[in-house]
C-alpha cells in the first residue's frame, strides 16, 4: 500500500482542506486503530486524536512521505501510546479456559475490556478478512509494537524500513518483531479463508435458514446447520462452547425465548454476515438481545460470538425495538 511522495504544491493544497482530508481517510484510519486496540470507541476517540495531531503538525509537514503514509504514522504512535499499561481485549475463547457444558452456570463478567465488533460501514478495508473478527482477537495476543509491525508489514504492506522509520527503531528489528508476531499468530490457529468476498447461493441460503430456525427455536434445525466442531462464544459470559450438539443444548437450556420470540435483523461486522437478535418482551413486542456475528465454513457455521449489550445495537444501526407483529 505505499504510495508515491506528494509534490510540494499537492501536499500544500490537500492539507489546506482540512475537512476533505479528514473525510477521506477518517474510514480507513478507524480500521486501523481498531484492529491495533479492539474497541471502536477507542477506535474512534484515536482517529480524532490522530487528525488533532496532524493538524498541529501540519505546517511542519514537508512532503517526504504521502499524507496517507504521514497520517499512518501517526494514528500508529497514537495507538501505541493509549495502549500503554492497558490489558488486553479478549474475546472468551482467548481467556485460556476450556469449554464449557451447557448446563453450567453463566459466568457475566461486565468488567472485563472484552473485544468489541465493528460495523463494517463504519470502515474501509480492502481486504475484509485484515477486519475479520478471529484475526482481531488473535492481534489482541502481541504486545502492542508487535501488534503494530504486523498491521504495518502484513496488512498495509509497508516495507521494513518504513516501519522502522515510522516506529523509530531499525529494519533488523522490525523484522525480528515480525517474527515473533507471525510465532505467536500462529499458536492461534487462523485459517486462511475466513471471509469470503461474496456469499454463494448455498451460504445464502443457509443464512436465511438460521435466521427461520432461531425464530422457531427449532434446535434440531440450528445444530444441522453447525459445523460438527462449532464454538459459540457470548461476552460479557467467560464461557465458551464447543460442539454442535452442546451449542444446541446451551440454546435450549438457556435461551429465555422460546417459539415466535427471536427475530433477527441482518447486518454486517467485521466483513462477516452477522445478526440482530431481538427477544419478545413482557409487553409483546421485540427488545435487542445479542449480536451475533458468524463465521462459515462452506455451507456451514463454523463459529458465533454473540455479543450482549443494547448499546451495540444503536452502533449497527438496528432499531431499539420491533413491533409485536414485526413477523
Amino acid at each position: 500500500m505505499r504510495t508515491a511522495t506528494l509534490t510540494a504544491d499537492q501536499t500544500t493544497s490537500e492539507l489546506q482542506d482540512f475537512d476533505a482530508l479528514t473525510a477521506r481517510y477518517e474510514r480507513e484510519l478507524l480500521a486501523h486503530c481498531y484492529r491495533m486496540s479492539g474497541s471502536v470507541h477507542e477506535a474512534e476517540d484515536l482517529v480524532q486524536e490522530t487528525f488533532l495531531r496532524a493538524w498541529r503538525a501540519s505546517a511542519d509537514f514537508q512532503g517526504r512521505s504521502s499524507v496517507r503514509t504521514w497520517l499512518y504514522r501517526i494514528a500508529t504512535n497514537v495507538c501505541l501510546t493509549n495502549l500503554e499499561g492497558r490489558p488486553r481485549r479478549p474475546l472468551p475463547t482467548g481467556l485460556g479456559a476450556p469449554d464449557v457444558g451447557a448446563q453450567d452456570a453463566l459466568d457475566a463478567q461486565p468488567e472485563i475490556p472484552w473485544l468489541e465488533p465493528i460495523p463494517d460501514a463504519a470502515v474501509q478495508v480492502e481486504e475484509k478478512d485484515s477486519i475479520r473478527l478471529a484475526f482481531v482477537a488473535a492481534l489482541q495476543h502481541l504486545p502492542a509494537r508487535q501488534r503494530a509491525v504486523l498491521i504495518l508489514r502484513d496488512v498495509l504492506r509497508w516495507s521494513a524500513a518504513e516501519v522502522a522509520e515510522a516506529l523509530d527503531t531499525t529494519a533488523v528489528a522490525v523484522n525480528s518483531a515480525l517474527q515473533r508476531a507471525h510465532a505467536q499468530l500462529d499458536k492461534q490457529h487462523l485459517s486462511p479463508d475466513g471471509v469470503s468476498a461474496d456469499l454463494t447461493a448455498a451460504q445464502r441460503e443457509l443464512l436465511d435458514d438460521y435466521v427461520e430456525a432461531f425464530w422457531r427455536k427449532d434446535i434440531d434445525r440450528i445444530v444441522s446447520l453447525l459445523t460438527a466442531e462449532a464454538t459459540w462464544e457470548m461476552p460479557p459470559f467467560t464461557g465458551w462452547y464447543s460442539g454442535a450438539g452442546t451449542i444446541g443444548d446451551l440454546i435450549a437450556q438457556q435461551c429465555p425465548g422460546g417459539s415466535h420470540d427471536m427475530p433477527m435483523l441482518a447486518t454486517h461486522a467485521n466483513g462477516q454476515p452477522a445478526y440482530g437478535l431481538y427477544m419478545r418482551s413482557a409487553e409483546g413486542d421485540f427488545v435487542p438481545f445479542q449480536l451475533q456475528v458468524l463465521e462459515l465454513d462452506g455451507e456451514r457455521v463454523r463459529h458465533v460470538s454473540a455479543f450482549h449489550g443494547t448499546a451495540l445495537f444503536e452502533r449497527f444501526g438496528l432499531p431499539a425495538r420491533l413491533p409485536a407483529d414485526h413477523r
